[in-house]
C-alpha cells in the first residue's frame, strides 16, 4: 500500500511541473494586450494549466502550482513587471483556483464544473480590483486617481475577459485530458 501512495504521488507531482511549464511556455508564446487603451494589461493563457491542476488535484494543489509558477515566471518571462507582477498573479490566479477548485471538489460533473469556473472568474475579477488599487498606482507610479479612472473602461472588462476565456478553454479541455493527468 505505501508504495502506491508514493506510485500516485509522484505521479501527482510529475505532472503538476508539467502543468506548470506548460504555463510558463504559454505566457511566453501567447500574450497580447485586449483593451487598446490599456494595453500592459496583456492576455495570456498560463492559468489554463493551473486551473486543470485543481480540478485534478484540488485546490491546494492548484493554489501551489499558482506559487510555484508565479515566482518562475516573475523571475524570466514576465521579469519587466517584477515582485509585483509576481504578487498580482498570485493573488489573480489564486483566487480563481481556490474558489473554482473547492467548489468542483465537492462534486464533479458538468455542470458543477461551469458553476466552479464562474464564480472563479468572478472572484478573481473583484480581487483584481482591490489589487490593481493598491498595485497598479506602485506598478505605473501614477496616482490611484489614475488608476480609478482606468477601473471601468479597462482593468475590470479586462480581467473579466481574461478570467472568462482562460475558464472557457479550461472547461472545454479538462475532461478530454484528465485521464492522461490522473491516470485513469
Amino acid at each position: 500500500m505505501a508504495s502506491e501512495n508514493k506510485k500516485i504521488s509522484t505521479r501527482q507531482l510529475v505532472s503538476m511541473a508539467m502543468l506548470g511549464a506548460i504555463s510558463i511556455v504559454l505566457v511566453s508564446a501567447i500574450h497580447f494586450p485586449l483593451i487598446p487603451a490599456a494595453a500592459f494589461l496583456e492576455y495570456d493563457p498560463a492559468d489554463i494549466p493551473i486551473l486543470i491542476c485543481a480540478f485534478a488535484y484540488g485546490p491546494g494543489a492548484g493554489f501551489l502550482l499558482t506559487v510555484v509558477v508565479s515566482f518562475i515566471q516573475g523571475f524570466t518571462v514576465s521579469a519587466q513587471s517584477g515582485i509585483i507582477g509576481v504578487i498580482m498573479h498570485i493573488f489573480a490566479t489564486g483566487f480563481c483556483v481556490l474558489v473554482a477548485g473547492s467548489i468542483y471538489k465537492r462534486n464533479k460533473t458538468k455542470k458543477t464544473a461551469v458553476i466552479a469556473l464562474i464564480c472563479g472568474a468572478i472572484v478573481q475579477t473583484l480581487a483584481m480590483i482591490v489589487m490593481n488599487m493598491i498595485f497598479t498606482p506602485l506598478f505605473m507610479g501614477a496616482p490611484l486617481e489614475v488608476v480609478m479612472s482606468m477601473m471601468i473602461p479597462a482593468i475590470i472588462p479586462f480581467n473579466a475577459l481574461k478570467a472568462g476565456i482562460n475558464c472557457a478553454i479550461t472547461f472545454f479541455l479538462y475532461k478530454s485530458i484528465s485521464h492522461l493527468i490522473k491516470g485513469h
